[in-house]
């Protein structure tokens, strides 16, 4: 497990790569791809059972982004991972890369094609069983948008999870509280979310999505109710870590100018630059 300071200084290190790439491919959803960039950190690092050496064994602990549109995120931790080689996000949305702007199976790491919303969890509700079945120790998770929960095959996969007492599954909802043209509450409400996930028969916890120390907990003592799938709602903000972007509905998908992205960098630099001090 990686000690929580090297946490804190990986996602700010990793927030910078994110960045990066998608200056260079001009393309991204930059907002999302820092809000759950935290929650990927924790779980790739002091989680799961899971490593470019083991991915193919049957035994390997199984991640798939439902919320796939912010892969941005995920191929920088996969990358930084070692599954393959960073400077190939130099290509990333170009012609014939096959870093797009969705997570495909055609990348080291990756499990599952998603993007089309609401996909995810349905799959890791039937490799979840399929894992209880070969009675393997074999733990399942996805990160979820928030704008996600709006379509029905998430419950369905909820209620099927909870029959099954799949508690091998753990699903996680980036709740930033915006979507692409409003936020939830406008578009589709979707409160009171912890009384609707616990009516559907999960376990439900609520955590700060930014804090690596009750993430790692939290991942780590699972599932909360034995018996049960959990469902963990992440409280998060949109664009974390850069001032400018935090909270604003346009960096769904923006993409920084030159000035906006060495502004972005120079708070990041600071962000190190005050970790390193405290660390001292």
């Amino acid at each position: 497990m990686m000690h929580l300071k090297e946490l804190k200084r990986k996602s700010i290190e990793n927030r910078k790569k994110v960045l990066k790439y998608i200056y260079n491919a001009k393309a991204g959803h930059t907002g999302g791809s820092l809000s759950i960039l935290d929650i990927l950190n924790v779980l790739y690092n002091n989680v799961m059972n899971v490593s470019p050496e083991n991915f193919h064994s049957n035994n390997r602990d199984r991640f798939i982004q439902s919320k796939g549109h912010c892969v941005e995120a995920l191929y920088v931790v996969l990358a930084d991972k070692g599954f393959f080689p960073e400077e190939d996000l130099l290509t990333m949305c170009q012609y014939k890369s096959p870093y797009i702007g969705h997570p495909t199976k055609s990348i080291p790491g990756i499990e599952q094609n998603t993007g089309g919303l609401g996909h995810g969890l349905p799959i890791c509700a039937g490799t979840a069983l399929a894992a209880k079945k070969d009675n393997s120790p074999v733990k399942v998770f996805t990160v979820l948008g928030d704008g996600e929960m709006a379509e029905g095959s998430n419950w369905e996969a909820m209620m099927f999870a909870a029959h099954y007492k799949l508690d091998n599954l753990c699903a996680i909802l980036d709740y930033n509280k915006l979507q692409i043209t409003a936020p939830n509450a406008e578009v589709m409400g979707l409160e009171p979310i912890d009384q609707k996930l616990a009516a559907f028969g999960w376990a439900v916890k609520h955590v700060d999505g930014h804090n690596l120390e009750e993430l790692s907990n939290t991942f780590n003592n699972l599932p909360v109710i034995k018996g049960k799938p959990t469902f963990i709602i992440a409280h998060t903000t949109k664009g974390k870590g850069i001032s400018y972007m935090e909270n604003v509905i346009k960096w769904h998908h923006g993409v920084p100018s030159k000035e906006q992205y060495e502004l972005a960098m120079q708070e990041l630099d600071h962000q190190l630059h005050e970790l390193e001090t405290v660390l001292k």
